[in-house]
């Protein structure tokens, strides 16, 4: 049995085999691979197009995210309900209702950034899919009252930013990302921005918290899609010179003239522009937590990817000895706006069993009467049940579940949707709802009472498919938390839920279905 799936042929690098079914397993290759063929597979359209077909495409209109299949995953878990009693609230049945049931949370080393619902947007880069719909998600996430990351090689990308010296002095394309939030907070939620090594050398971080009142900033080792730094294409020659001029891996070089002749010529039509990866050390990782604090960043963060245990361990001791104020552990199988495909399938740790890991170093920490920073778990969550079993099984310390890609599909169906009702061409699937916004989209005469008439009309479009998908998830999460007799977030212990398999059990310490409860049951029989 083989756990990879799409093993070359896939629609993330939109490519297929000639024999359809009949292939092998672990090759992918067509069983029977004939002379003539054009080519339809991933070896194939590689014998031609060479390297761009390592990438899920189209770029700058996708997201991806694994198609491996692990052997131990969330749905390897049930979540427990009771018919006993009610926790965070009265034990009444008039009052014990699943609308009473409180999703509110906090992170920071003093728990002051209070979030409406557990949810953090992971980051969101330089990547055009993100650029192009970020009005959209960040406005989503203000009116939610959820945590956004702005993520990696946003200045560097912006073409009109003003570099001095080596150091981001202006970037529109920042400050903008940093207002669409903004303009929409209403004193729950937080946007941060994160910062790579280019980022770090150009100074971003601190152009963020002095120019553009930003308090929350996050340092990034990784993230689950890939273990490698940020990738983008670009579509000419001039952009290419202009980001190698920043610093940036650009291949091939556009500053050779060889290059340049056969771009020119048509021999290709993209660069690929490469990040650098990180250096890990201990007193460089203080010694920068410190001078961002400096900086007059009030919160400092540390975003961690699918690296191996004794990485993850790392993460956790200095976020505990620097009292970081968010720790997000990102597994494999993540979502990117691109990363290589077969390494987002073919590497690191998957989110479950980091969280596994994630949970026994921090119980050390507990133990020691150290101190333990607040925690977001990403990798692949979309819905409630999502949310609940990675509450669950990481209580007591992870607050928030990190979201990406689904955060931004609501964004960009909102805005797809949105903007056909509003010029009168409600897409077909829609149409039996009715004609106008507040009849299409479920939540949205709340949200214009909520923000009133005129800043509805102004609100981004897509903001409303991503408040609109929130609501429902939060819904869902408090009927789980009404079952299972929790009303708040706090209640939630890893004895909420169940291990459907001994290797579950014994891969996360969540006890055994057959074997909840036992100790009671005896004293209940007698």
């Amino acid at each position: 049995m083989s756990f990879s799936k799409g093993v070359n042929a896939t629609a993330a690098t939109m490519t297929r085999l000639r024999t359809g079914e009949s292939y092998c397993p672990f090759s992918g290759m067509c069983v029977t691979c004939l002379d003539g063929c054009p080519g339809l597979c991933e070896i194939g359209k590689s014998s031609v197009r060479g390297k761009e077909v390592l990438y899920p495409q189209p770029f700058g209109k996708t997201t991806s995210a694994s198609q491996k299949d692990y052997p131990v995953d969330y749905s390897h878990f049930n979540i427990l309900g009771t018919a006993v009693g009610a926790q965070g609230i009265e034990a009444d049945p008039d009052k014990a209702i699943f609308p009473a049931v409180s999703l509110e949370t906090a992170v920071g080393a003093r728990a002051d950034l209070k979030l409406n619902l557990p949810i953090v947007i992971a980051a969101m880069g330089s990547t055009n899919v993100a650029a192009n719909n970020w009005d959209h998600l960040a406005a989503g996430a203000a009116i939610s009252g959820v945590g956004i990351v702005i993520g990696e090689n946003v200045c560097a990308m912006d073409p009109n930013a003003e570099i001095k010296d080596g150091r981001v002095v202006h970037s529109p394309n920042l400050a903008r990302r940093v207002k669409d939030f903004q303009e929409w907070y209403s004193g729950r939620g937080f946007i941060a921005v994160q910062a790579n090594v280019e980022d770090t050398k150009l100074g971003v971080q601190e152009y963020a918290i002095e120019k553009l009142g930003v308090e929350a900033v996050e340092i990034k080792w990784g993230q689950g899609a890939k273990d490698i730094g940020g990738e983008v294409k670009l579509d000419s020659l001039e952009r290419a010179l202009q980001l190698k001029g920043r610093g940036y891996i650009v291949l091939p070089d556009p500053t050779d003239p060889k290059v340049q002749a056969a771009y020119r010529a048509g021999a290709f039509s993209e660069f690929e522009r490469h990040s650098r990866i990180g250096m890990v050390d201990y007193e460089s990782f203080m010694a920068r937590v410190e001078e961002l604090r400096r900086a007059g960043a009030k919160y400092v963060f540390l975003k961690t990817g699918a690296y191996r245990p004794a990485d993850l361990a790392r993460a956790v001791k200095y976020a505990s000895d620097a009292r970081l104020d968010l720790l997000t552990v990102d597994g494999a199988g993540g979502g990117t706006g691109m990363s290589p495909w077969r390494m987002m399938n073919e590497w690191g740790v998957p989110t479950l069993y980091l969280q596994a890991l994630l949970v026994k170093y921090l119980d050390k920490l507990a133990a020691r009467g150290a101190y333990v920073p607040p925690v977001a778990i990403a990798g692949g969550f979309t819905l409630e049940d999502h949310i609940f079993k990675g509450l669950a099984i990481g209580a007591p310390y992870v607050k928030a579940i990190g979201m990406a890609r689904s955060a931004l599909t609501a964004a960009m169906v909102g805005k797809t949707v949105g903007e056909a009702v509003k010029s009168g061409k409600v897409p077909n699937e829609y149409k039996k709802y009715g004609e106008s916004l507040e009849q299409v989209f479920i939540a949205a005469s709340e949200l214009k009472e909520k923000l009133g008439a005129e800043a509805f009309e102004r609100l981004p479009v897509g903001a409303i498919g991503v408040y609109t998908y929130f609501e429902r998830l939060a819904q869902g999460l408090r009927q789980f938390m009404c079952g299972a007799r929790k009303f708040a977030l706090s209640y939630i212990t890893r004895d909420d839920v169940t291990a459907l398999t001994r290797e579950a059990a014994e891969i996360t310490g969540i006890r055994y279905v057959m074997d909840v409860d036992a100790e009671e049951v005896e004293e209940i029989l007698g």
